[in-house]
């Protein structure tokens, strides 16, 4: 595992949330449940606490975004970068972008929304990429991840415990 330079890492360990728009690609309830999941993943391998806000600004604002979309780091349309995130601190930092030129499912017909989000929670929450190619921090998607086992592996929990216990 790795984690940003520096090693951001939140000084609480209860967080904020908001969805602040939604992909058309599934059902709010689906997006909703499968960012909910991808917190958990993390909940249960640290003191982390996550509790969602419905406006204002939470600690980590999770979008869906196409191309050019106000952070200088452009969308490439469908394939390649799916989505990406920013190391914790205030403002822009921690916020998760999902590229909507995806196709986003909840299985892996298309980019599973629930793996990319627990990844991408990953870097919210200050690990960098992984070179273990069974982690979830590994910088490639996988899309043959076995949704109904899915487990962190080793890395990714010393990672996120070298962090936050």
């Amino acid at each position: 595992f790795s984690s940003f330079p520096g090693m951001p890492k939140w000084r609480k360990t209860h967080l904020t949330y908001r969805i602040v728009n939604y992909t058309p690609d599934l059902p709010r309830d689906a997006v909703d449940s499968a960012i909910e999941k991808a917190l958990k993943v993390w909940e249960e391998v640290t003191p982390l606490t996550f509790s969602r806000l419905y406006e204002g600004e939470a600690d980590i604002m999770i979008s869906f975004a196409v191309k050019e979309h106000g952070d200088n780091y452009s969308f490439d349309g469908p394939g390649h970068s799916l989505a990406h995130a920013y190391p914790p601190g205030p403002g822009l930092y921690g916020d998760i972008h999902f590229d909507d030129d995806e196709k986003w499912t909840e299985d892996a017909s298309g980019t599973n929304l629930f793996l990319v989000a627990a990844h991408e929670l990953g870097h919210s929450l200050g690990l960098f990429h992984s070179a273990n190619t069974e982690a979830l921090m590994y910088p490639l998607y996988n899309s043959f991840t076995e949704l109904a086992q899915f487990r962190l592996s080793q890395d990714d929990v010393n990672g996120i415990q070298s962090l936050y216990g």
